[in-house]
């Protein structure tokens, strides 16, 4: 029986990546880098779970990058840059820039109602959480959420379960009681490392990725309601 509904964020609850692509340019030019990310290259940057590991994970791939830096240095160059990006995006969300995705808050209206539990896991940070969901439900948003776990509890990021293994405990519910909703390969991964049903809403950026696995794939819970997501959890478990 399905008792809990687990949300990812980013690329799930809303189509923020495009506001994070360019909260990242913003925050290179902000500091006279010669970075800019394009489209394609943010859809590849994106298989690396995190903001920070992303700039890190880019930084290690350039030819010409300064030597000079030791280890706590480039810590903190990431660190700033990451603060920069964070702030460019708040601003992006306050001016309405960002949007739930199609059939979104339906859906979290009808489990509301229903008093179905719900939670999000995610590897996202919480200020970036709270500042799109705080514009997209209210104030009062975080009531809706049984569990909130993020990039600050959570060391190891999507594709590890880690973030997905202690929703479950804080909880206090069994994997096969509840339903994962996420958007992309590593966070199909994540969920089903820890013995989620997973459902896919499909964004531009995660088309291409492989979701062998996954409950149901869809391009978005537009259409979507509580019953269909209930139906589906039971054919998974039974």
């Amino acid at each position: 029986m399905l008792k809990a509904l687990i949300f990812d964020v980013d690329g799930t609850l809303a189509d923020t990546e495009m506001a994070h692509l360019a909260a990242f340019n913003h925050a290179f030019a902000e500091l006279g880098m010669d970075w800019h990310w394009d489209v394609p290259t943010y859809t590849k940057l994106l298989e690396v779970s995190g903001g920070k590991e992303r700039i890190r994970h880019f930084w290690d791939q350039q030819a010409n990058r300064p030597q000079a830096l030791d280890t706590l240095s480039l810590d903190q160059h990431i660190a700033h840059i990451h603060e920069l990006k964070t702030a460019a995006y708040e601003k992006a969300v306050l001016k309405g820039n960002v949007n739930l995705r199609p059939g979104v808050l339906n859906v979290l209206n009808e489990a509301e109602a229903a008093g179905m539990r719900m939670a999000i896991a995610t590897t996202t940070s919480p200020v970036n959480i709270a500042a799109l969901l705080r514009q997209a439900l209210g104030p009062d948003w975080a009531m809706r959420f049984q569990v909130i776990e993020d990039a600050s509890t959570a060391v190891r990021k999507k594709p590890d379960p880690l973030v997905y293994h202690q929703t479950l405990a804080r909880m206090g519910l069994p994997a096969q009681d509840c339903l994962a909703i996420e958007d992309s390969a590593n966070g199909l991964r994540a969920a089903r490392a820890a013995g989620l049903p997973t459902l896919i809403t499909l964004n531009e950026f995660t088309a291409q990725h492989h979701f062998d696995g996954a409950l149901r794939v869809l391009p978005s819970l537009q259409g979507v309601n509580l019953r269909d997501l209930q139906q589906w959890h039971q054919e998974a478990t039974h």
